[in-house]
């Protein structure tokens, strides 16, 4: 059992936040049937920017990442307390509308889980179900997503055809495309290449690096290689605390913490 002295996102002398926040996550505790996962969680996470969640197996990421659009609170054995502002709303006041939270989400899980209907009506569900009628409109939103997860070319001529025909790698873009076409502020990915052949993993890792233009991304990898390639902030989890929160190449190349040494050098699974 490590115990190596743990100092907050906030206080991490490696950090120039060059960016304003877009999510700031204040005293966050997770409890899971009893078991405190996250504990204490501080952390400011900077707009138009890509943060990736490292850490061992087991260690939280996951979790938080899911309070971010509050898909653990459903869950009776779930107890959350803390505070989770976006452009300063708290997502977990007691007034908070959980729908209206999640449209602001963009969600890549770890393997794309496509619509059984068409591709287009893939794109053309979630403006559907926010209010869009409009045929010209959601053709035009239909095209202008797929055109940029790099997908149109690709599929134009089968709008209509199965969703569940396209490989995995043009599923999980065309998963990209669903969620951005309800105009989400921050993507989330959660793994969300682990299940993906290289190639497809270079075109979703280029995709959200030209993304962050727009969104803020926040994502959970176990492949330092792909932290270092997509990231511009680090984020380190262990055993359901921050150990240390800074600007990409600063975190890898010259940790500040011990324990952020070992996992860096492979040292810790």
């Amino acid at each position: 059992m490590y115990s190596f002295p743990i100092l907050q996102a906030e206080e991490t002398p490696n950090i120039i936040s060059l960016k304003q926040p877009h999510i700031q996550i204040k005293d966050l505790h997770v409890v899971v049937e009893g078991q405190e996962i996250l504990k204490n969680i501080n952390l400011s996470i900077p707009n138009n920017s890509v943060t990736s969640i490292i850490g061992p197996s087991g260690c939280g990421k996951t979790t938080l990442l899911k309070t971010l659009n509050r898909l653990l609170d459903d869950s009776k054995d779930v107890e959350i307390s803390g505070s989770v502002l976006v452009n300063g709303e708290d997502i977990y006041a007691k007034n908070a509308e959980v729908t209206h939270i999640r449209k602001k989400m963009g969600l890549l899980s770890q393997k794309p889980f496509t619509l059984p209907m068409s591709i287009f009506e893939n794109i053309a569900y979630g403006p559907k179900i926010h209010g869009e009628k409009d045929k010209g409109k959601l053709k035009a939103i239909v095209e202008q997503q797929l055109r940029n997860v790099g997908l149109w070319e690709e599929v134009k001529d089968r709008l209509d055809s199965s969703a569940t025909r396209l490989s995995i790698g043009q599923q999980q873009r065309l998963c990209l495309a669903r969620g951005l076409a309800v105009e989400p502020e921050i993507i989330l990915g959660d793994e969300s290449t682990s299940a993906l052949d290289p190639i497809s993993t270079q075109i979703i890792e280029n995709l959200l690096m030209d993304l962050k233009q727009r969104y803020t991304i926040v994502l959970v990898t176990h492949i330092l290689r792909q932290a270092r390639r997509v990231s511009d902030y680090i984020l380190f989890l262990y055993q359901g605390e921050v150990i240390e929160f800074g600007k990409t190449e600063e975190l890898l190349l010259h940790p500040k913490h011990e324990i952020t040494k070992q996992y860096v050098k492979g040292f810790i699974s």
